[in-house]
């Protein structure tokens, strides 16, 4: 059974920084990329980040980029979200997702669509 189980969210303040982890089973993991996405209140769904553990191809949205970092330990089949200068805009749910990229032609992007298993979510608030 593929399991995606997100932790590390909280209340934090302006400015602060938080690390999101999200651990993997159930399938193999350099053989799926691991992407985050966000939902804050009333809004739609939104991808912020990717990787592929297999070699480490990242991609980022643009308003996340020099304070958001994506990484992977494939020993512990987690993904890491390391968020720094937090905004209160940065506010929302977070979300892991994986999509099999084993026989894939073209890297994922950050639409939900691509995705097929999904995590629980953690909440991130940001009180100004």
């Amino acid at each position: 059974e593929v399991q995606l189980v997100e932790s590390g969210g909280g209340l934090v303040q302006a400015g602060g920084s938080l690390r999101l982890s999200c651990a993997a089973s159930g399938f193999t993991f350099d053989e799926y990329a691991i992407g985050w996405f966000r939902q804050a209140p009333g809004k739609e769904r939104e991808g912020v980040s990717r990787i592929e553990s297999i070699d480490g191809n990242t991609l980022y949205v643009d308003s996340v980029k020099g304070r958001f970092t994506i990484s992977s330990d494939i020993a512990k089949n987690t993904v890491y979200l390391q968020i720094n200068t937090l905004k209160p805009e940065d506010t929302a749910v977070y979300y892991c997702a994986a999509t099999y990229i084993a026989s894939a032609t073209m890297a994922p992007g950050l639409a939900s669509y691509e995705y097929d298993f999904w995590g629980q979510g953690t909440q991130v608030t940001v009180s100004s």
